[in-house]
């Protein structure tokens, strides 16, 4: 357990330190912020503005990790690992995106398909090899059951497992990325989705077939050792939100928005709640739900709009709404629907 402290604090204390480092080193390159034109004229402000910051949270949830490991004394996990080299892959993918926008000087990077063709390589990479890797107990980091707040009865092929894991992933990499338009948005609304995973590995680790019979165990590969890169993730996000609040220093960027989208879907599918998944990232959904309507409607009407514009934050922007309001009443959002994910889960077991 105290791996989860260690792994917290030491995120925690890593990012809130070398963010502002970063933010003179990139300042001094002029790496900053491109703005989108068509956007709420508020953030026009913004431009310039260091981006990219998702590198600090990245390399601060990974000393976090190793460090916890070496004061606890504890193994690495081969579920930590194949979680990190997934977020890893989608933070390239998105330091790639960033990296464009900057040199091109432009607000569009990649293409849509060649962002969507880089996800799913990542994604369905860490699906299959999840499926290997099995432990004394046969169990591997990914279940072919498939789960909702637990494993199910229901078993899936291979095939199939690794199309769900592409899914959720994917889903969950561009909701994130998509909530990502307002100080400190993103940011805050993912630390909240993390400490519930702290808490949901805790409990399962304390309810592990592998310590006790009772009837409702749960066989889950690494359950501790996701808890404690949870809270490696949590910390290193409160770091950074420090300075990502508003008015924001920096932004994370794609490099931080779609590996922490990807590490949130990562946490779910090894913990073997997969789809608790859209409750604990209810916020994210919702944003995302935005941009369908949207789109669906401009193609029905030819040319009306649902909202004055998508997603779903910059509508209250233009409504009137300013932006520290949207965040703070988003983030009530962020954790109403975070308890009611721990709410279910916990239901779960109580009920008989």
């Amino acid at each position: 357990m105290k791996g989860i402290l260690y792994a917290g604090a030491t995120g925690l204390f890593l990012s809130l330190f070398l963010t502002p480092l970063f933010i003179k080193f990139l300042a001094k390159q002029g790496y900053g912020q491109q703005i989108r034109d068509d956007g709420p004229t508020a953030h026009h402000v913004k431009r310039g503005t260091p981006t990219m910051g998702g590198v600090v949270i990245l390399g601060s949830v990974v000393v976090a990790y190793l460090i916890s490991h070496l004061l606890a004394g504890s193994d690495i996990s081969s579920s930590a690992l194949l979680v990190m080299a997934m977020v890893f892959g989608l933070g390239l993918l998105g330091l790639l995106d960033d990296w464009l926008k900057i040199s091109k000087q432009r607000s569009l990077g990649l293409t849509a398909k060649q962002k969507l063709l880089g996800q799913a390589l990542v994604a369905g990479g860490f699906g299959y090899a999840g499926l290997h890797f099995v432990d004394k107990y046969g169990l591997a980091p990914i279940s072919r059951h498939l789960s909702t707040v637990r494993d199910t009865s229901i078993v899936l092929g291979a095939a199939v497992v690794v199309a769900w894991v592409l899914l959720l992933i994917m889903g969950s990499s561009n909701a994130v990325n998509l909530t990502d338009g307002l100080d400190g948005l993103a940011s805050g609304a993912a630390i909240m989705a993390f400490l519930a995973f702290v808490l949901i590995g805790i409990w399962e680790f304390r309810q592990s077939c592998a310590y006790t019979h009772l009837a409702k165990c749960y066989a889950v590969r690494d359950p501790l050792d996701m808890a404690v890169l949870a809270a490696a993730f949590a910390g290193s996000c409160a770091g950074f939100l420090w300075w990502n609040t508003s008015p924001a220093k920096i932004f994370m960027g794609d490099v931080g928005s779609l590996s922490l989208g990807g590490a949130i879907a990562g946490l779910a599918i090894t913990l073997r709640t997969e789809l608790l998944l859209a409750p604990l990232g209810g916020l994210f959904i919702i944003i995302t739900l935005s941009v369908i309507i949207q789109v669906l409607y401009f193609k029905a009407t030819k040319g009306k709009r649902f909202f004055k514009m998508a997603p779903l934050q910059h509508h209250f922007e233009l409504s009137g709404w300013g932006e520290v309001t949207i965040v703070v009443r988003f983030w009530i959002i962020a954790g109403i629907c975070v308890a009611s994910g721990l709410g279910l889960f916990y239901a779960q077991w109580v009920v008989r």
